[in-house]
């Protein structure tokens, strides 16, 4: 038998060895990763949940607020910490893993930090990916937290089942503008730090915004938390298991999966593209006279048709 196929049925087997090793092979492309990929099994619905925000939301603590919730019900958690990266080098340049250390050794909790490697979006295949191989685990929660980069961290609204976004009563200020990006793909609003200044009037404007966003199936719900005492997480934690519950035969499922699909054959259609040949050819051609980037990516079509 096939390491890869073994390392799957490990998988099942509720392996966390081979869970942990199965996410480094998925993540670093090594040999025969869509083997392992093709050979998972997933025997139970397992919702994904992602957290998204900007910098200074408290997202992190919200994740620990949860944690201490659903592990005190005997729940089984995975969590994928997705790390800003370098533009250069493409590797993490923190780890959310240090926010969360009370729950690191916890026998049912299951915490990965995986960098985005530069993708816009804020995700990479390899988490969408990654992701699979935790719901094939057998986990009854997945959660993804997103490295908080603004408008254009969307992309999580193509991988999790819910979305939730976390604001804080300071960003009421620049809700016209948060609004026009980030705020469509919110299945729950989340206002955390609560207890500050500023947060009813901010609550108020997240309410409207969210009845003017509703649609026949969901009206995102607007939830106060306050992380670092657990304050208003039963409730979110209620909302989240509402709308997962929704999701199992909804359109959106569908668009989900649709969408996951098309960025994967996009990646597979790219993977002969070397990073590092194309930058080098890139700084030898800047060095003529009119180069014009258009040119030489059609070049690359013509090979490839």
């Amino acid at each position: 038998m096939h390491p890869n196929i073994l390392l799957a049925q490990e998988i099942a087997g509720s392996s966390k060895k081979s869970l942990a090793r199965s996410i480094t092979i998925v993540e670093n492309r090594l040999a025969d990763y869509e083997l392992l990929l093709q050979s998972l099994q997933f025997n139970k619905p397992v919702p994904i949940i992602g957290i998204t925000g900007p910098p200074g939301a408290g997202k992190s603590s919200l994740i620990s607020a949860l944690l201490k919730f659903w592990t005190a019900q005997n729940k089984k958690i995975g969590i994928i910490a997705v790390d800003p990266s370098s533009p250069f080098h493409k590797g993490s340049l923190m780890g959310d893993r240090l926010r969360m250390n009370d729950y690191f050794l916890h026998p049912n909790v299951f915490i990965r930090s995986m960098s985005s490697r530069g993708s816009l979006g804020g995700l990479s295949p390899a988490i969408f990916e990654a992701a699979d191989v935790m719901r094939a685990y057998g986990f009854d929660y997945i959660i993804i937290e997103t490295v908080g980069v603004g408008q254009s961290e969307v992309e999580i609204a193509g991988l999790a089942d819910t979305t939730v976004l976390v604001l804080v009563p300071e960003a009421g200020d620049d809700i016209q503008t948060i609004k026009s990006g980030v705020m469509e793909i919110a299945d729950i609003y989340v206002l955390n730090k609560s207890d500050r200044q500023g947060a009813d009037a901010f609550y108020k404007n997240l309410s409207s915004l969210a009845h003017t966003n509703a649609t026949e199936q969901w009206e995102a719900p607007v939830i106060k938390t306050v992380a670092t005492t657990s304050g208003g997480i039963e409730t979110l934690c209620e909302a989240i298991v509402t709308h997962a519950s929704m999701m199992n035969n909804s359109d959106k499922k569908a668009a989900l999966l649709t969408d996951k699909a098309i960025l994967l054959i996009k990646e597979m259609r790219t993977q002969d593209l070397s990073y590092d040949k194309m930058m080098h050819e890139l700084k030898d051609l800047l060095k003529e006279k009119n180069f014009n980037l258009y040119k030489y990516v059609q070049s690359y079509k013509a090979i490839n048709s």
